[in-house]
């Protein structure tokens, strides 16, 4: 009868489960803090090492541990870079996909007299890996820019090998230029650039699928996708290889967009999927719109992120997390291409979420401008109640012990271990066994009626 009873709880509790319980949020180097931290990366060498920049023009450079005591320079570049104002300075970093043999690697900062926004290449020294050779930069392009805000600045190499860049609207407000729907610029766009292949009198090249290349109507050939506002932060989904990018809004809406080679994705005409000039009555033929959108009462300046791929938090796989600067929420959102987009909030922060990162195992880590980098985690207690395995706390765990329980399956190691989540069990009271009792506490768990220790 207990058992009888016992399923029909279970039944119950379906609807109260969500993966919002099982996550936490941690500060990841508790010893250190970076000033206006706006990027995060690591160098794909083997090293593991962590390397976050700094607004004002430099890169630290610290191991991976969360004991870590303190920060290498690897590189200073302050007497070059333009922080007058406050979307200014050095923005983006990438390491070239053949770092570890060739040291070379790219940032993206912008500088003064006139205003521009500069790409170059710098190489590692070849005495010490923490330190960069300041003296080695080889500019690749130049950007003028009209005003100091919307300068984007994330740079990454795709699957494909090629540099790409994100570059705003040129800023003010409402894009007065109208650059976000002009080709003859490299304003408004995702530019695609070869580095390892430049033409004679360049530091780079025209990938010769780029959407514009060999035009005949003065269309910018590093244009890969263009009417953006302002992309803060575009990644790669190391697995589909798709590109997600978030458009940070004017008045209204906060847009994320997968950015597809040659499309239109509709500033300034339209700011997200509504109209913007003219305010109605736009004509969006042939524009792209966003996969998602919040309006300005959730958030008011969106930072993109990463689709999770690491291990340590499997609830997150597939998912793309990304937050809002403004507000400091963190969500996640599922989107495959073919079912409707599902949006997740994980947590509502008082931070300012200015970047995220990944690490060479693909963990996920975002900055803040209170100076820390913190990292999204699995409950140490939910995990203890993964007994199926399948590195997620819900109602099947509690499935899973029932039917251990009714011999329905052979309780072997196997059944009740995860590697992944380092969760062992299905044994969640603690008593060292497995019966009723646990599933009970599951079910507690799922229902809010119970707390982790």
């Amino acid at each position: 009868m207990k058992i009888k009873g016992l399923w029909v709880v279970l039944l119950v509790a379906v609807p109260m489960c969500g993966a919002h319980a099982e996550l936490a949020l941690d500060v990841a180097f508790p010893h250190l803090s970076i000033n206006r931290p706006v990027d995060l990366q690591n160098a794909g060498d083997g090293s593991d090492r962590i390397f976050v920049v700094e607004q004002a023009g430099r890169i630290h450079v610290f191991e991976n541990s969360q004991d870590v005591q303190s920060t290498d320079i690897f590189l200073d570049i302050q007497n070059r870079v333009n922080r007058s104002g406050n979307e200014e300075g050095l923005l983006g970093l990438a390491f070239h996909p053949d770092y570890e043999h060739n040291g070379y690697f790219y940032v993206d900062y912008t500088a003064s007299n006139p205003r521009r926004t500069v790409i170059a290449r710098y190489t590692v020294s070849g005495t010490d890996p923490d330190v960069a050779d300041v003296n080695s930069e080889i500019v690749l392009l130049e950007i003028e820019q009209p005003f100091s805000n919307h300068n984007g600045g994330q740079i990454s190499f795709g699957p494909d090998g090629y540099l790409y860049i994100s570059v705003g609207d040129g800023g003010a407000a409402g894009d007065p230029q109208g650059n976000g729907q002009n080709l003859q610029t490299l304003l408004g766009a995702i530019l695609r650039i070869d580095v390892d292949n430049p033409d004679i009198g360049f530091n780079y090249s025209i990938p010769s699928d780029n959407p514009f290349a060999h035009n005949q109507f003065g269309y910018a050939e590093e244009i890969y996708a263009y009417g953006l506002r302002n992309p803060w932060r575009f990644s790669f989904d190391s697995e589909t290889g798709w590109l997600w990018a978030a458009d940070v809004g004017q008045n209204t809406i906060e847009e994320i967009d997968i950015i597809e080679k040659g499309k239109n994705y509709g500033w300034d005409i339209m700011e997200g999927s509504a109209c913007f000039e003219p305010p109605s009555n736009c004509d969006t033929t042939g524009l792209t719109f966003p996969i998602w959108e919040y309006d300005h009462s959730l958030g008011q300046s969106i930072t993109g992120g990463f689709v999770y791929r690491g291990t340590s938090t499997p609830q997150l796989t597939g998912k793309y997390l990304y937050a809002d600067y403004v507000t400091g929420r963190i969500w996640s959102l599922q989107y495959d291409g073919q079912n409707p987009p599902s949006n997740t909030e994980l947590f509502d922060t008082d931070l300012n979420i200015s970047s995220f990162g990944v690490d060479e195992d693909n963990e996920l880590y975002f900055c803040a401008f209170d100076g820390s980098i913190y990292k999204i985690s699995s409950s140490s207690c939910m995990s203890k109640g993964d007994a199926n395995g399948d590195c997620a706390f819900d109602v099947l765990d509690a499935l899973m012990v029932v039917n251990v329980i009714l011999d329905a399956v052979d309780p072997t190691p196997d059944q009740f271990w995860s590697a992944d989540c380092n969760g062992p069990e299905g044994n969640c009271d603690g008593d060292g066994q497995v019966d009723v009792l646990d599933a009970l506490k599951i079910v507690n768990l799922i229902l809010g009626l119970a707390e982790c220790p």
